[in-house]
């Protein structure tokens, strides 16, 4: 996986409205691998406060919310900068 790949991993991570199953689907990487990618990527107190954000958040887990989208796409995305 090369470095920017791992920065999209870490950004849907931090939308609040991109469940894992949504990241799975675009990658093929499990919620437990996420954490992984998190923990060795962040500062611990930035994985720690991720941690706490993601425990909280219905909207990280497509069984748990009544929203149907599989991913939240803002209108910027992939819009030249």
């Amino acid at each position: 996986m090369n470095n920017s790949d791992i920065s999209r991993i870490i950004e849907m991570a931090w939308e609040d409205r991109t469940p894992f199953e949504g990241i799975y689907k675009s990658y093929k990487i499990s919620e437990k691998h996420v954490i992984k990618i998190m923990r060795s990527n962040l500062r611990r107190k930035s994985f720690i406060m991720w941690r706490k954000r993601v425990r909280s958040r219905k909207t990280k887990h497509s069984v748990l919310n009544s929203i149907k989208y599989l991913r939240h796409q803002s209108k910027i995305h992939n819009k030249h900068r």
